[in-house]
């Protein structure tokens, strides 16, 4: 990211002008820029070079903005820009808002290519701004990395060593435990699904924060490739399935956000990392498993995996009795059908809390859409041999059923957010490149700043 974004006061004029204002704001300009705007087809391209009149160098960048509330107005300038230096022109919060979507628009995943793609840079002069842009970006890069990372570089060995960097880096704790240890201490559903891999099933746990103030504990789905186990994908399903610890990744960079923001909260990260493979030791459907809680769960697929490794992660989570816990993960195709790829869907136990989260996700252009934990749907999940079903016996409202199959491993004391993600980008967008997507974690962010402060 810091190849985008330089600490420094100078840099090429960059200025945004209204769509509905251009005709007066042009008229008021030297007749050598109004002259070039014109020929040049600025109102139809939205987009005008000016060169200096006397030398030649380019001397100031005019877009064009439909609307001031417009988060990803410069979301394709770092791809779009001759290679240099730019400096918006306007006040903090604008620059703020349009640096940011500069940023994210120059993302490239390169860990694989030769030679990255050289791009224009964005010059930012306070030192306050910076870093608040710098902390932001960083993270929603991190995110897109690890889900970019195809599997066989990123296994719950490589999540693990992640996670300490991270822990290091920020003067936190660092604990997991790994393959038959998870059953020592009682995680079996993390250890079920992950055991037929030779990369061991682990449960990663960071911990930061001064021990007074009010934890916030985050649980990501860590599940570095699914192949649906027995239950097997086809290869079109498969095709993608290094995205499935996107919820992983999720709180993993907003935990980073967090702690670079140095919010006045105490963190706890847990991420159960696996990779549901096809093996001799693979767990089979109609198997019955007890789970941390001592729910029995009946296997109905195996391909619904995600909720089995994060069910004993929520019951952990219980532990300390924390202020809030929020999940994030890569859970239901039905969360897709219903809202789309590019709109994340969320649960809450708590009605204060979403609405807080989505009115914080909209005053930074991050927007999250509630769904219904609807109870009646709850006997769906119902088994003939155990307490309960991983998998609804009907495939209608399949988010809703897989949001209640967690909700019995939260105490109804715990406030909860669940949140559903695609956590990947099937089209490019200004400031949003096809592959790995963070949705929401500014909207958290925003709303967890909000509410500690």
């Amino acid at each position: 990211m810091s190849a985008l974004l330089r600490h420094t006061s100078s840099g090429i004029p960059l200025s945004f002008i209204l769509k509905n204002e251009l005709t007066d704001w042009q008229s008021q300009q030297p007749a050598f820029i109004q002259t070039w705007l014109t020929n040049s087809g600025f109102e139809k391209q939205g987009l005008a070079l000016v060169p200096d009149a006397q030398t030649g160098e380019l001397s100031h960048v005019y877009c064009l903005l439909h609307s001031k509330e417009d988060f990803w107005a410069a979301g394709e300038l770092a791809n779009k820009l001759p290679l240099g230096t730019y400096q918006i022109q306007g006040d903090d919060a604008f620059i703020e808002q349009v640096a940011l979507g500069f940023v994210l628009g120059g993302y490239e995943f390169s860990e694989y290519k030769e030679k990255p793609t050289a791009k224009a840079q964005l010059a930012i002069a306070d030192d306050a701004l910076y870093q608040r842009i710098k902390q932001q970006a960083d993270a929603i890069y991190l995110a897109r990395d690890l889900v970019n990372t195809p599997a066989v570089d990123m296994m719950p060995q490589h999540l693990s060593q992640v996670m300490e960097d991270l822990a290091n880096n920020y003067n936190g704790e660092f604990t997991q435990w790994i393959g038959d240890e998870l059953l020592e201490q009682n995680y079996p559903t993390i250890h079920m699904v992950g055991r037929a891999s030779e990369n061991k099933p682990r449960l990663l746990d960071l911990k930061w924060g001064a021990k007074d103030a009010p934890l916030i504990t985050l649980v990501g789905k860590g599940v570095c490739f699914d192949s649906g186990g027995l239950d097997l994908k086809p290869s079109s399903g498969m095709r993608n399935m290094k995205k499935d610890m996107g919820g992983a990744a999720h709180v993993i960079a907003l935990a980073q956000l967090i702690m670079a923001a140095n919010l006045p909260i105490r963190l706890r990260v847990l991420v159960p990392a696996v990779e549901n493979a096809v093996s001799r030791n693979a767990f089979r459907p109609g198997d019955v498993i007890k789970t941390r809680k001592g729910i029995m769960v009946e296997i109905d697929n195996t391909d619904a995996e995600g909720r089995l490794v994060l069910c004993d992660a929520l019951s952990e989570a219980q532990n300390d009795n924390p202020e809030l816990i929020i999940d994030f993960a890569t859970l239901t195709g039905a969360c897709r059908v219903a809202l789309g790829t590019e709109l994340p869907g969320f649960f809450s136990t708590e009605h204060d809390v979403a609405n807080g989260i989505i009115d914080a996700g909209m005053d930074v252009s991050d927007p999250v859409w509630q769904l219904p934990l609807f109870d009646q749907y709850k006997s769906f999940l119902k088994s003939d041999v155990a307490d309960m079903a991983n998998c609804a016996s009907t495939p209608f409202g399949g988010a809703i059923t897989a949001a209640l199959y967690l909700k019995e491993f939260v105490e109804p004391t715990t406030p909860w957010v669940h949140f559903d993600v695609m956590a990947w980008n099937l089209r490019a967008l200004p400031g949003r490149p096809t592959g790995g997507e963070a949705l929401g974690i500014r909207a958290v962010f925003n709303y967890l700043q909000s509410r500690f402060k």
